[in-house]
C-alpha cells in the first residue's frame, strides 16, 4: 500500500451535521469522493434529501437524516437509524452552527439560544454518536470551527455594509477549540482521533467593500473556496492523519497570520 492509499476512506460511514449548507456541502462531497458512505443531516430534512438524491446519482452513497441539535431524541433516533442500516459510526463532522445574533446588541435570548445548540448541542451530539465508536474502538471526531475562534473582530471590515461581528459567534467558536483538545484526551484511549478545522472568510457575494478588504487581510489575496476544506477534511478522516489528534488547523489563506 502506498501514501495515497491512506487517505481512501472506502466503507467508512461517516455523519456531517449540517451537511447540506455552506462548507456542508463541501465537506459531504469531499468525503463521498474519498470513498464514504455519508449521511447528511439537519433539522432541514427537504434540503439534506435534495442534496443527497443528487450526490446519489452521480453514483455515490449520500443519504440524508433528520437531525435537532437541540433535542436529544433526534439525536439518538439518528445514530440509531445509521447503525441499524450501515452497522458503525466511523466518522463525525460537527459542522452545524446556528447563526441567531445579527449584532451586538441583540436580544440576550438569541445569545442564549445560540449557546443552546452551538455549545450544549453539540456537546449532547459528540457523546451520543462516540457511544459507537467507544464500543468499536475506533473513530474519528471533526468539529468544523472558524478563525474567529483564535482572533478579536477586525469591526473595520464591515464598515458601511449590513455585516457584522456578533458576539456569541466568537464565544461558541472558541469554546469548540478548546472542547476539541478535551475531547482528544478523554476519548484517546478509546483510538478516538478529534481534531478541529477553523477555516476563514467563505465567499457568498458578499458587499464588495466587504470583499475587498478581507481581500487584503489574507497572504492569498482572496476569500475562501468552498472547496478548499475539502482536502482537510479527508485527511483528517483517514489514515493519513493517524497520529494527529488534539489539532485545529486553519484553513484561512494566512489571514491569522498577517
Amino acid at each position: 500500500m502506498g501514501i495515497l492509499d491512506d487517505f481512501k476512506l472506502t466503507d467508512r460511514v461517516a455523519v456531517v451535521t449540517g451537511g447540506a449548507g455552506r462548507y456542508g456541502k463541501f465537506i459531504v462531497e469531499g468525503l463521498a469522493e474519498a470513498g464514504a458512505i455519508v449521511y447528511v443531516v439537519s433539522r432541514n430534512i427537504e434540503n439534506c434529501e435534495n442534496f443527497a438524491s443528487k450526490m446519489r446519482e452521480k453514483g455515490f452513497q449520500v443519504f440524508s437524516g433528520y437531525l435537532d441539535m437541540g433535542k436529544t431524541e433526534s439525536i439518538l433516533a439518528m445514530k440509531e437509524k445509521v447503525i441499524k442500516q450501515q452497522g458503525k459510526i466511523d466518522i463525525l463532522v460537527n459542522n452545524a452552527v446556528l447563526r441567531p445574533m445579527k449584532h451586538y446588541n441583540d436580544p440576550i435570548e438569541a445569545f442564549d439560544q445560540s449557546m443552546k445548540i452551538n455549545a450544549t448541542g453539540i456537546m449532547d451530539t459528540t457523546r451520543i454518536f462516540a457511544e459507537d465508536m467507544m464500543k468499536r474502538k475506533r473513530g474519528v471526531i471533526i468539529n468544523i470551527s472558524s478563525i474567529m475562534g483564535v482572533v478579536g473582530p477586525d469591526f473595520t471590515l464591515y464598515e458601511g455594509t449590513y455585516m457584522d461581528a456578533p458576539p456569541d459567534y466568537f464565544f461558541h467558536r472558541a469554546g469548540i477549540i478548546s472542547l476539541t483538545r478535551y475531547l482528544a484526551a478523554k476519548y484517546a484511549p478509546y483510538n478516538i482521533r478529534v481534531n478541529c478545522i477553523s477555516p476563514g472568510g467563505l465567499f457568498e457575494n458578499q458587499p464588495k467593500e466587504f470583499v475587498e478588504r478581507y481581500n487584503k487581510r489574507t497572504f492569498l489575496g482572496r476569500m475562501a473556496k468552498g472547496h478548499d476544506i475539502k482536502g482537510v477534511v479527508v485527511f483528517l478522516a483517514s489514515d493519513a492523519s493517524s497520529y494527529i489528534t488534539g489539532e485545529n488547523i486553519l484553513v484561512d489563506g494566512g489571514y491569522t497570520k498577517k
